[in-house]
């Protein structure tokens, strides 16, 4: 199974992911010096091909099979070319708003009719919920927001979650107030691999999985509300109030709106499957890969970054993450490229999207 051949085990109709839940921040820092250079994103929301055009790239080529995906950077595009950054937060949901409906419209004008038609037919969840919002994963943790957390913690215990306290005293927080026995009941049942994979990811994307997500994200969750600060957490804060509250992922922030809208001219989107780009002919400095390899079997996750590297220039990084599959360098590609563990290291440790057990940097030879 390439990459391509993907698409027929899992479904890529819908917006899985209205939003981007891997952290830009340590994405940026591990591509390093990519000025004047050409990068490669997959796409999935688009959040984090937009953030690396802060990285002043010649251009940045965002990629993926799902077409739905690739219409969340294409109303994002046209949405920074149209609004301003507070306009702009309304929308995407992390906001409140009471135009939604009126800033997509304006927004809507700028994109082809498949685009507007793909919108339109989610305007009522766009309104409630914000662009950010309209997502299969999303979806997912709103139920877990609306309909169960209540039954387990108080409103008061929600938003003390986000107030900034020394690290002892947020590993107090968690353990003396927050892990209760209806929080472990809710981690048992709400994040088993079985419902995450029917109503928050797909079930093929499970297929090599070994293990319970539950006690993955439990071991996780300590990462993000004590090792980092809580306050500071974007997608914390999504996932328990449904907005970004005063945290707001990196292509969103206020002080790099202006930068990315001058250089979206620089982003190409494409339909497909990421061996396309070796079959151009293409090659790329940087490569943002998500977490795609982990939906593979060892045999083909050693033929696709095959495929990669051979659409890499010398001294190109490639960068990706590992949720509950183990993947990095497979042994027949490992003399092609050198692990750079600092970057790695100062990654995992700043990574704020807590999901994630690893996170990987490679350069190619």
């Amino acid at each position: 199974m390439t990459t391509a051949e993907i698409a027929q085990h899992a479904s890529f109709d819908d917006i899985r992911y209205a939003q981007l839940w891997e952290d830009a921040d340590v994405l940026i820092d591990a591509l390093g010096e990519q000025r004047g250079k050409t990068l490669v994103s997959i796409c999935s929301a688009g959040d984090n091909a937009l953030a690396m055009l802060l990285l002043d790239p010649a251009r940045v080529i965002a990629i993926d099979l799902s077409p739905a995906q690739i219409a969340c950077l294409e109303i994002r595009m046209a949405a920074y070319r149209e609004l301003d950054h507070a306009a702009f937060l309304e929308l995407m949901g992390s906001r409140p708003s009471q135009r939604r409906g009126e800033l997509l419209d304006r927004v809507g004008a700028r994109l082809l009719p498949a685009t507007q038609a793909l919108w339109a037919a989610r305007r009522d969840t766009v309104i409630a919920h914000g662009l950010g919002g309209v997502g299969k994963f999303e979806r997912y943790f709103r139920l877990m927001k609306q309909y169960l957390l209540p039954l387990v913690h108080s409103q008061a215990t929600i938003d003390a979650v986000f107030a900034s306290r020394p690290q002892p005293q947020r590993a107090r927080f968690l353990d003396e107030r927050w892990n209760n026995r209806r929080w472990k009941l809710l981690l048992r049942l709400f994040f088993s691999n079985w419902v995450m994979g029917r109503l928050g990811r797909d079930p093929a994307f499970f297929e090599h999985v070994e293990g319970s997500l539950a006690d993955h994200v439990a071991g996780r969750l300590r990462h993000a509300a004590v090792d980092l600060d809580p306050a500071l957490n974007p997608y914390l804060h999504w996932i328990l109030t449904g907005t970004h509250g005063a945290a707001l992922p990196m292509a969103w922030r206020p002080e790099n709106y202006e930068i990315i809208r001058s250089r979206l001219d620089r982003l190409e989107l494409r339909i497909g499957a990421l061996e396309a780009l070796v079959e151009s002919g293409e090659r790329a400095d940087g490569f943002n890969l998500s977490d795609i390899f982990e939906y593979m079997s060892p045999e083909v996750f050693s033929a696709v970054y095959g495929s990669t590297l051979a659409a890499a220039n010398s001294g190109a990084r490639l960068v990706y993450w590992n949720m509950m599959v183990p993947r990095r360098v497979p042994p027949a590609h490992a003399a092609k490229v050198r692990r750079l563990e600092a970057e790695i290291e100062r990654g995992r440790a700043a990574d704020k999207a807590f999901f994630y057990s690893d996170f990987v940097v490679e350069e190619v030879l």
